[in-house]
């Protein structure tokens, strides 16, 4: 079977996100894993969606990022990691209220030891690799 050409990515546009509680935009928001305020601003991608420092995020965003549709609001945690056929890296998250799994794409100045232990993590412990499986 012939392998595809990779399609040319669009660069990506930037979004008008809403960090605030009251629905104000920001320049920085808390972090709901290590309570550090972390900058809206992030090297290598048009809008944050998690911690640089511990990788947590919220399960704010439905379908579309930054559209903060959803309900749930809880707490995500970083599980694996996965690559993009052009070699990009995303985080894997899986919400901790209602078991949703999304994957993000990682920032410029994510902390690269975090992302390393994450990435490391399959091959430390094979029974992590079939947890997420299943609950696919």
């Amino acid at each position: 079977m012939p392998r595809r050409k990779p399609a040319a990515r669009r660069p990506q546009r930037a979004k008008d996100v809403l960090h605030g509680r009251a629905g104000e935009s920001g320049d920085a928001f808390r972090c709901v894993g290590c309570r550090m305020d972390v900058p809206t601003s992030a090297p290598g991608t048009a809008h944050r969606n998690h911690c640089p420092h511990c990788l947590a995020s919220r399960h704010v965003d439905r379908r579309v990022p930054g559209d903060r549709a959803e309900t749930c609001r809880g707490r995500m945690v970083a599980v694996s990691m996965s690559a993009r056929d052009d070699g990009e890296w995303l985080l894997v998250h899986q919400c901790l209220a209602c078991g949703s799994v999304k994957a993000n794409r990682i920032a410029g100045d994510d902390n690269a030891l975090a992302l390393m232990r994450i990435a490391l993590r399959p091959l430390a412990d094979p029974r992590i690799g079939r947890r997420a499986l299943l609950s696919l």
